[in-house]
C-alpha cells in the first residue's frame, strides 16, 4: 500500500514537472515573438524616419545629360530676375514655393530643391540645330544648299510683322520700344537693294489693354506697307500710321502674312518673313499653327522669330514658333542688337544682288568665319550659362543669409551648380571647337557635316 501511493506521487511530481517545463517554453516563445514584433516595429519607425537615413525616398527629376535635353527645358519664370527684384523679402517671396530644406535636408532633398530652383532660373539654351539653322540662313544663294527655300530666285521679297501691341510703348534706354523698332526697321529697309520688295504689316494697334477693347485689338492687323520697292517717303509715313495701344494677335498676323504673299510663290521668289514681338499672343488664336500653315505654304518662306526685351513666357512661345519653321530664334534687349538681328537680312539681300547682277555661277561660295553670326551662337550660349550660374550662386547666398539652409547644404548645392555648369560649359566648347574645324569649308560642306552629325533634317 505504502508502495503504491509512494508510485503515484512520483508520477504526479513527474507530470507537474512535464507542464512546468511546456508552459516555460511557450513563455520563452513567446516573449521571444514579441521581442522580435517590438523590434520590427521599431525598425520600420526608424526606416520612415528621414533623420535615420541618407537618402529619403522621393522622387528627384534627373538634370539633362545631353545639349539636345537641356535646349527643351523652357526659360523659367525669373530668368533674368536681377532685373526686376531689388530686394531679399522680395526675392525669396518669389521662391517661397521652394522645398523646404532649413532643417537637416537629404542629398536627395537636396537634389530637388536644386531641380526646382534651376527650374524658376532656367535661361533658354538652344540646341545645335540652332546653330545649323543660323549658317543655312547665312548660306542662302549657296549653290551647294539644295532646299530651294534657300535658293535665290529672280525676285527677294521681306515682309516684317511688327507688334503693336500696348507693351511695346515700354521705356528702353530713354526710347519707347515702339520708338525703336520704327527706327531699326527704317535704318534696314533703307539700305535694302532697290530691286527687293519689302512689306510691313503690324498688329495689336487698336483699342486698348482694357476687357472690353479685347475683341477690336485681336482683330486688328494691317499691312501699312505693301510688298513693294522701297520709297522713302511712303515708308516713313507708313510708321506714323500707329502707335502701341492693345493686346497681341499674333496667329492674326501671321494667317494675315500668307495672304500678302500668297502671290508671290516660291517657286519665283524668296521669301523672308521675320515677326518682332516682346510676348506672348493675348488673344485666342494658334501662332504656332499660322507659323506652319505659312511655312508649309506655296509662299515656301523662311521664318525667323526676334523676342524685343521679352519675359520668359513670351520668349518660349516665340521660340515654338521658330523651332515649328525651323527658323532662327533670337532674343534681343536693345536698340543695338535689334539692329544687328535686321541688318543680317540686309547682308543676305546683298548676297541676292551679286547673284542678280552676275548669275549663280559667277556667285562666290563663301567661307565659314569666325566673325559670321554663326560663331554669334556659341557666345550667346556661354553668356547664358554664366548668367544662369550666378543667378543660382546669388540665390543660394540669400538662403544661407536668411538662415533658410544650413552651411552644408549651402556647400553641397554649390558644388552642385559649379558641376551642372561646367557640364554645360564643357559642352559648348566642344561644339565651338567642331565649328572651328569647319572654317575652310563651304556653306554647303560645313552644313552637311553638322547634320550629319547631330541627325538634324532641316530641310
Amino acid at each position: 500500500m505504502k508502495v503504491r501511493t509512494f508510485l503515484i506521487l512520483v508520477i504526479i511530481a513527474v507530470v507537474l514537472i512535464g507542464c512546468e517545463n511546456t508552459k516555460s517554453k511557450v513563455e520563452v516563445q513567446d516573449s521571444h515573438e514579441n521581442t522580435t514584433t517590438e523590434t520590427n516595429a521599431s525598425k520600420e519607425v526608424s526606416s520612415s524616419n528621414p533623420e535615420n537615413e541618407e537618402h529619403s525616398k522621393i522622387g528627384v527629376p534627373p538634370l539633362p545629360s545631353t545639349y539636345q535635353e537641356l535646349s527643351n527645358l523652357p526659360a523659367g519664370e525669373l530668368a533674368g530676375f536681377k532685373h526686376e527684384l531689388d530686394n531679399d523679402e522680395e526675392l525669396l517671396n518669389q521662391l517661397k514655393d521652394l522645398p523646404n530644406i532649413s532643417s537637416k535636408p537629404t542629398h536627395d532633398e537636396l537634389d530637388l530643391f536644386y531641380t526646382k530652383l534651376l527650374e524658376k532660373v532656367q535661361q533658354g539654351f538652344q540646341g545645335p540645330e540652332e546653330a545649323i539653322n543660323q549658317l543655312k540662313f547665312q548660306s542662302i544663294g549657296d549653290p551647294n544648299i539644295k532646299d530651294p527655300r534657300y535658293q535665290f530666285k529672280d525676285n527677294l521679297n521681306v515682309e516684317i510683322l511688327l507688334d503693336a501691341s500696348g507693351s511695346m510703348a515700354e521705356i528702353i534706354d530713354g526710347k519707347s520700344k515702339m520708338d525703336i523698332a520704327k527706327e531699326s526697321i527704317l535704318s534696314f529697309v533703307s539700305e535694302l537693294p532697290k530691286q527687293a520688295r519689302v512689306g510691313l504689316r503690324v498688329y495689336g494697334h487698336k483699342g486698348s489693354g482694357a476687357d472690353s477693347d479685347k475683341s477690336l485689338s485681336c482683330g486688328s492687323s494691317e499691312i501699312v506697307y505693301s510688298m513693294s520697292n522701297y520709297s522713302d517717303q511712303p515708308f516713313k509715313q507708313a510708321l506714323n500710321k500707329f502707335s502701341p495701344k492693345g493686346w497681341t494677335p499674333t496667329g492674326l498676323a501671321l494667317n494675315e502674312a500668307k495672304k500678302d504673299l500668297e502671290k508671290f510663290n516660291g517657286e519665283n521668289n524668296t521669301n523672308i518673313v521675320y515677326l518682332v514681338s516682346d510676348g506672348i499672343s493675348t488673344c485666342n488664336d494658334d501662332p504656332i499653327g499660322a507659323a506652319k500653315d505659312l511655312y508649309d505654304s506655296n509662299v515656301s518662306p523662311i521664318i525667323n522669330v526676334i523676342g524685343f526685351d521679352v519675359d520668359s513666357k513670351g520668349q518660349n512661345e516665340l521660340k515654338q514658333i521658330a523651332n515649328a519653321t525651323k527658323g532662327i530664334y533670337e532674343t534681343v534687349k536693345n536698340q543695338g542688337e535689334l539692329q544687328k538681328q535686321l541688318d543680317n537680312i540686309k547682308n543676305v539681300a546683298e548676297q541676292w544682288k551679286e547673284w542678280k547682277a552676275h548669275g549663280e555661277q559667277e556667285l562666290r561660295i563663301k567661307k565659314v568665319k569666325n566673325e559670321l553670326s554663326i560663331f554669334g551662337y556659341v557666345t550667346e550660349e556661354e553668356r547664358k550659362e554664366v548668367d544662369e550660374k550666378t543667378d543660382i550662386s546669388f540665390l543660394l547666398s540669400k538662403f544661407y543669409q536668411n538662415k533658410l539652409m544650413d552651411n552644408e547644404a549651402f556647400d553641397y548645392l554649390n558644388n552642385k551648380n559649379n558641376e551642372y555648369h561646367q557640364w554645360i560649359k564643357t559642352e559648348i566648347d566642344q561644339f565651338n571647337q567642331e565649328l572651328k574645324a569647319l572654317n575652310e569649308k563651304s556653306y554647303g560642306e560645313a552644313l552637311k557635316v553638322l547634320e550629319d552629325k547631330y541627325n538634324v533634317n532641316t530641310q
